[in-house]
């Protein structure tokens, strides 16, 4: 597969994502900058995490400006995949290719430490190798993941599957006090209703090798190389 990973000013986690999936998956992955109109040729595209133009505004409410995006989201219009990890999940949002808005963190103090996320569909190209109901140990590093949408597009999203992950204890149950960001329904992750467009505050490249205390980001990695029936 071909990966390309899309940079912003202030993006700080592409360095990451390319090594897992350069180095750890063999994958062809390269780098792909804001003022790029060009994301032809490309399987998947990955929003890394960061702070894009140093979080003025809103998260995510500058880079979705970028020239890259108009790119990005006839891409995904066109059944592209793509996935947007913390900051990026933020500028899918704002971009509105996925619903919904994020807040800051309850208690107002930046996040940064393992958390466990229950896996809440396999009915998608981020999932397909998981175990439905399965629990994967992913840290989350952020100060606005507090994810919002009104009660009636969240029922919506229910009724549509589009609910990926949802933070949860280690054996699963997503009691609000496994919730370390305030998020509505505890809810870590979400996709499209066509289910190629991910956005989640986890980061699966951080939990992608032992070194670095839990392989349970590599799952969803192999389940968009599955999809796309690409050999790690």
């Amino acid at each position: 597969m071909r990966f390309g990973i899309v940079m912003f000013p202030g993006s700080n986690c592409e360095q990451d994502c390319l090594h897992v999936l350069r180095d750890v998956l063999n994958q062809d992955a390269e780098y792909v900058w804001h003022q790029s109109s060009d994301v032809s040729g490309f399987d998947c595209l990955v929003l890394p995490g960061g702070f894009s133009y140093g979080d003025y505004l809103r998260t995510g409410a500058i880079a979705r400006f970028s020239p890259v995006m108009k790119a990005v989201e006839k891409f995904a219009i066109g059944g592209g995949l793509v996935i947007g990890i913390c900051n990026g999940f933020q500028i899918l949002l704002e971009a509105g290719l996925l619903p919904g808005a994020m807040m800051r963190n309850v208690g107002l103090k930046f996040i940064c430490r393992f958390v466990d996320i229950r896996v809440e569909t396999v009915n998608t190209p981020w999932t397909r190798s998981c175990a439905g109901g399965g629990v994967l140990e992913i840290p989350i590093a952020h100060n606005e993941g507090n994810y919002q949408v009104p009660a009636g597009t969240l029922e919506e999203m229910k009724r549509r599957g589009q609910i990926v992950f949802r933070y949860c204890s280690p054996e699963g149950s997503a009691h609000p006090d496994f919730n370390p960001n305030g998020s509505i329904e505890n809810i870590a992750g979400i996709c499209n209703q066509e289910g190629n467009v991910l956005g989640m505050m986890p980061h699966p490249e951080r939990a992608s090798e032992l070194e670095l205390g839990s392989t349970d980001g590599l799952v969803i990695w192999r389940s968009i190389l599955a999809h796309c029936g690409a050999r790690a």
